[in-house]
C-alpha cells in the first residue's frame, strides 16, 4: 500500500511565490518530465481563450482532470504559454514522499491540501492567489488520480466553493476583472511499443501468482486473468471466499460492501457521492482517532488495517466498467492504463512507459458570481466543468488508434 495516508499531525506547505524557481523550472521541467514519466512531448490546443481572459483581467482557476502524477508537470507548459505563473493545490503526502520530489513540487508552484479533513488553510491560500489575480490557481477537480484518462471520477464541489469566495472578495473590494474557471483537459497518447511496454508487467504478475508466463493467450484475456486473479484476492482477504459472477458487478459489490461496514462502524451518515468522498470522510475520522495517542498497539494495528480497506477500495474504484473491451477493438492507452493500475495495485510501484504525447486543451470560460442561486439539483458551476471536460477527453480520444 502507498504513503497516501501519512501517521503524523498534519503541517500545512505553504506555495513558494519565488519568480526565479518557476522560471528555472519551466527549462528543467520538460528534462525531468521526460525521465520520470516518460513524457516526451506536450501540445497546447485552444490557449487562447486563456489568454482572452487574461488580457481582460480575469483571476483565472483551471480545473483540469487528473489521471497520472505528470499532470502537475504538464501544467507548467500551460504557464510557459500564457507567461503566468503558477500555483496548484496537491496532496499533503506527495510532499512527503522524498525532499527531492517536496522541492521540485513547491519550485513549480505546489501547495498542500490535507484530503483526510477540512484544510481551510489550504482553501485560504487557494482563494488569496485567485483575489491577487497575478497567478494562475489550479485544482484538479476529481480530487484523486484516476489513472483512467477517458473517464471522469465525480468532481469535488471545492472547486467552485473557492471560485467563489474569490469572486466575492473581488466584488467587495471593487477590483477590475472577474473570476472565471477553465475547465482544462488532459489526454495522453502512448507512442511506443504497447506489447512490448505490457508485457513484461504482465509476466512479473503471473510469476507472483506461480503461473506459468501466459503467452499463448492473446493480451486482452491475460489481462482479464490477471483482473480477475487480483479482485479474487481482495475478496478472500475481506469476505473469506472469493465471489462468483460479472467482474464489474463484484468490483462493486466489494467497493459497497466494505464502505457501508467502515461508515457503519463509524457512524457517517454524510451521504457523499462517489467513492473518493466517501473514503475522504473514513480517512478523516479514522486517522484522527488513530493521532490521538489514546489507542493501544493493537488498536492502531485495527486502524491501519481499515486505512488498508480504504485505499484498496478506492483503488478498486480506478477500473471503469468495459473500459478494457474483449470483443471489439481497444484503444492503446486503455490497456496501457489497466497494466499500470494492475501494478500500482499489486507492487505498489509504476514503471516508465513512454514515449507519451500529452496534449492540454483549454475550455471555455465559466464566469463566477461571488453569490450561488439557491435552487435544486446539482452545482450549475461543477456541472459545466464536467461537461466541457467530458467532452473534450470524448473528442481527444477519438483521435487515438483503435487496435
Amino acid at each position: 500500500m502507498q504513503d497516501v495516508v501519512i501517521e503524523e499531525p498534519y503541517e500545512f506547505v505553504p506555495p513558494y511565490y519565488s519568480r526565479f524557481w518557476q522560471a528555472v523550472m519551466r527549462r528543467y521541467i520538460p528534462h525531468w518530465r521526460r525521465k520520470t514519466y516518460g513524457l516526451d512531448s506536450v501540445e497546447l490546443r485552444s490557449v487562447e481563450r486563456l489568454q482572452a481572459s487574461l488580457d481582460a483581467g480575469h483571476s483565472v482557476l483551471l480545473a483540469p482532470n487528473h489521471c497520472r502524477l505528470s499532470d502537475p508537470f504538464t501544467m507548467v507548459e500551460v504557464s510557459k504559454a500564457v507567461k503566468r505563473d503558477v500555483h496548484a493545490m496537491a496532496s499533503w503526502h506527495l510532499f512527503k514522499q522524498s525532499r527531492l520530489e517536496c522541492f521540485m513540487l513547491r519550485r513549480v508552484g505546489g501547495f498542500s491540501v490535507y484530503r483526510e479533513g477540512v484544510d481551510r488553510q489550504a482553501i485560504n491560500t487557494a482563494v488569496d492567489i485567485l483575489v491577487d489575480g497575478r497567478r494562475l490557481l489550479v485544482v484538479f477537480a476529481e480530487g484523486a488520480i484516476s489513472r483512467h484518462n477517458d473517464e471522469l471520477m465525480p468532481l469535488m464541489d471545492g472547486v467552485a466553493f473557492i471560485a467563489r469566495a474569490a469572486a466575492k472578495r473581488r466584488e467587495k473590494a471593487g477590483l477590475p476583472g472577474g473570476v472565471v474557471i477553465h475547465p482544462l483537459a488532459i489526454r495522453y497518447f502512448f507512442r511506443g511499443d504497447l506489447a512490448a511496454a505490457v508485457t513484461p508487467v504482465l509476466e512479473e504478475i503471473e510469476s507472483h501468482f506461480s503461473w506459468f508466463p501466459q503467452r499463448d493467450k492473446p493480451l486482452i484475456h491475460r489481462l482479464r486473468q490477471i483482473g480477475q486473479a487480483l479482485l479474487s484476492l481482495k475478496e478472500i482477504e475481506y469476505f473469506g471466499a472469493a465471489r462468483t459472477g460479472d467482474f464489474y458487478e463484484r468490483v462493486y459489490n466489494l467497493i459497497e460492501d466494505l464502505l457501508a461496514k467502515l461508515e457503519k462502524r463509524w457512524n457517517i451518515k454524510d451521504g457523499a457521492e462517489g467513492v473518493v468522498a466517501r473514503v475522504k470522510n473514513l480517512r478523516g475520522a479514522i486517522l484522527a482517532e488513530l493521532l490521538s495517542g489514546a489507542l493501544t498497539e493493537e488498536q492502531k494495528q485495527e486502524r491501519r488495517k481499515q486505512l488498508a480497506a480504504c485505499y484498496y477500495v478506492q483503488q478498486m474504484s480506478h477500473y471503469p466498467r468495459k473500459y478494457v473491451r474483449v470483443s471489439e477493438k481497444n484503444v492503446p492507452e486503455h490497456i496501457l492504463e489497466t497494466v499500470e493500475r494492475f501494478e500500482e495495485d499489486f507492487t505498489d510501484k509504476v514503471r516508465v512507459h513512454g514515449p507519451l504525447h500529452a496534449v492540454a486543451q483549454v475550455g471555455e470560460a465559466i464566469a463566477i458570481s461571488g453569490k450561488r442561486e439557491r435552487a435544486g439539483g446539482p452545482d450549475p458551476v461543477m456541472e459545466g466543468i464536467r461537461v466541457q471536460l467530458s467532452d473534450m477527453l470524448r473528442a481527444l480520444s477519438s483521435e487515438s488508434p483503435r487496435i
